[in-house]
This record gives C-alpha cells, sequence and structure tokens, in this order.
C-alpha cells in the first residue's frame, strides 16, 4: 500500500511517499548521482519536517534513486569561474552551514528510527547521511567513499564523527585520507552498515515495519544515549541511563509493554 500525504514537498528532488506507518524519501536525482543541490536541500528539510509533524509516522527509509545513494554536492553549486573573488565563490564552508549541516542535525534528531537503504555508491557527505541513520542497508554493489582528500578537503556533514564512531580512529582515518572505495560486504565486516541485501529497499521497509511496531520513544532514547557515549565517562553515562529511564517509565508504552508482559500477550505500542 502507497499513499502520499498532503503535506509532501513541493520538489521533486526529494520524493515522499507514505507506506502505512512508514514514511519513504529518495533522494532524486538520479541523472547527478542524487548529489545534493540547495534546493534538494530545502526540499530534504521540508520532507523530515513533514515527518516531525505526522504522529502517525513511526519511521523513515531514506534511499536513492538510480544507480547512486548520494553523491554529496554537486559541485555545480559552488562557483569556479575565473576572477578575483574566485576563491570566495567556490568556497564550500557556506553551503556547508546553510544547507548540509541543518539536514545532518534534522536527521539525527529526528523523532522516529531512521533506516538508509544504500542502492548504490555513497560519497563525501551522501556517506554521512547514510551514517546518519540509525540503520544502514546496502545492495551488493554499493559502496562508500570518503573522496574529500582528491580534492583537497576533510569529510564533512558529520562525516569525521559518524565513521570514528563506527569504524574506530585507525580504519577511519586510513579510509579518509586515501579516499579509497569501501565495497558493501567489507562495510558490513568493519561495522559501519548493518546489512548487506539483494534487494536493499524491500530489507529497508521491512526493519522499518518492525520499528514502527516497537515503542518509538525508547527506541530514539537509545539512539541518543548510544552515540553520546563516547562523550561521557561511565559514571555521566549511568546517570543518563537513569533519566532517561526515569522519563520513559512515564510513557504510554512502558506501562503497555510491562502489562502485556505479565499478561503473556503481545503489546499494542502506540509510540507515545
Amino acid at each position: 500500500m502507497t499513499d502520499t500525504p498532503a503535506a509532501a514537498p513541493a520538489a521533486d528532488e526529494i520524493v515522499f511517499e507514505r507506506r502505512g506507518a512508514v514514511a519513504v524519501l529518495t533522494l532524486n536525482r538520479p541523472q547527478a548521482l542524487n548529489s545534493f543541490t540547495r534546493t534538494m536541500h530545502r526540499a530534504f528539510q521540508q520532507a523530515l519536517a513533514a515527518v516531525e509533524a505526522d504522529d502517525g509516522i513511526r519511521a523513515l527509509v531514506l534511499t536513492g534513486a538510480g544507480r547512486g545513494f548520494c553523491a554529496g554536492l554537486d559541485l555545480s553549486e559552488l562557483d569556479f569561474s575565473p576572477g578575483p573573488d574566485m576563491l570566495e565563490r567556490a568556497n564550500p564552508g557556506p553551503v556547508i552551514e546553510e544547507c548540509f549541516n541543518p539536514s545532518a542535525r534534522a536527521l539525527m534528531q529526528l523523532r522516529v528510527p531512521t533506516v538508509a537503504a544504500v542502492n548504490g555508491v555513497a560519497a563525501g557527505a551522501g556517506v554521512s547521511l547514510a551514517l546518519t541513520c540509525d540503520i544502514a542497508i546496502a545492495a551488493p554493489q554499493a559502496s562508500f567513499v570518503q573522496a574529500f582528500s582528491k580534492i583537497g578537503l576533510i569529510p564533512d556533514a558529520g562525516g569525521s564523527w559518524l565513521s570514528v564512531e563506527r569504524l574506530g580512529l585507525a580504519r577511519a582515518l586510513a579510509w579518509a585520507m586515501l579516499g579509497d572505495k569501501l565495497p558493501a560486504e567489507q562495510a558490513k565486516a568493519w561495522g559501519l552498515i548493518w546489512d548487506v541485501a539483494d534487494d536493499p529497499l524491500a530489507a529497508a521497509l521491512a526493519l522499518a515495519e518492525r520499528l514502527a511496531a516497537m515503542p518509538t520513544k525508547a527506541l530514539v532514547a537509545t539512539r541518543h544515549l548510544l552515540r553520546a557515549a563516547g562523550q561521557r565517562s561511565f559514571e555521566q553515562q549511568l546517570d543518563a541511563e537513569r533519566d532517561l529511564q526515569a522519563a520513559l517509565g512515564r510513557t504510554h508504552d512502558y506501562v503497555e509493554g510491562v502489562t502485556a508482559f505479565l499478561q503473556k500477550r503481545a503489546p499494542q505500542f502506540r509510540g507515545q
């Protein structure tokens, strides 16, 4: 079943679908490997805002159209034409601040669990978007490329943080500095992604449907707790766990989960 919500983004560079309780966002510039323009970022952020506002949506799948997932920034957004102010016009800093960072923050802070279906190459900030999702599943032919070193730049859109979080410093540093492609199976073996599937979108949708039936607030709290763990001491993490348990202990889904367990029945979670 596929139905499109009324709050769909205006631009067709982002395709927004509603499949039951799962929202599917498709990056839709296949002719440019779904590389991002400023307009595309606005549509992407609008789509995430629509997910945020719709309580009926309980999970999100992010994928790409065509043979690629996302190639990061469309370099045509920068102006390299000769002239005395070329370095200012070609500077990637403003588009990162105005577009990529807000998109990454919105995806990371989304109130529902997120799954990336990496259908093809993910390069540059496209890697960052995939890793910002809670779970990533890739096609066997997909690859991950931190190609910034080949153009004199560094990983951005959270890529420097996310790659260390997933891989550890030794692998993350060599991968970023060398700019080599990381094939999907190796990405799974190294812990960069969760799984490899012949049909990553179908696999991601199955996972998202499963997550959509679970206690949403607890899942998202788990995301934030685990992703911040490396920045806290053990004592600080104990305090954070206590505070989150106390907050979740006041939710409908906690009461429903325990009640269902005691009554030996399947719980009916609401995401509340």
